[in-house]
């Protein structure tokens, strides 16, 4: 499978990130895991959805990348919290 990379000149652009887990505030712990790598999002740049039978929650986040590492960094944060399934 290749991966693909953006090119430096491919940013800011705007970016979801899906998280799914078990976790009784998710959107809580996934705001405060982003917080440091982009701060001052506003609440409508997140999005909480159960899923169908509630055994899970996905958040969707919106936001204005500014480079790579920015969004790598938001990854890495965002795995770290305690219930996340997956981050895509």
């Amino acid at each position: 499978m290749k991966t693909e990379t953006r090119q430096a000149d491919d940013f800011p652009h705007l970016h979801h990130v899906k998280v799914i887990g078990q976790h009784a505030d998710l959107l809580g712990a996934v705001r405060e895991a982003v917080e440091s790598h982009a701060p001052d999002l506003p609440e409508s740049a997140f999005a909480l959805r159960a899923s169908s039978q509630g055994q899970y929650l996905s958040v969707t986040i919106s936001l204005e990348i500014q480079n790579e590492a920015q969004l790598l960094n938001i990854y890495t944060a965002v795995k770290a919290v305690d219930g996340v399934i997956l981050c895509l």
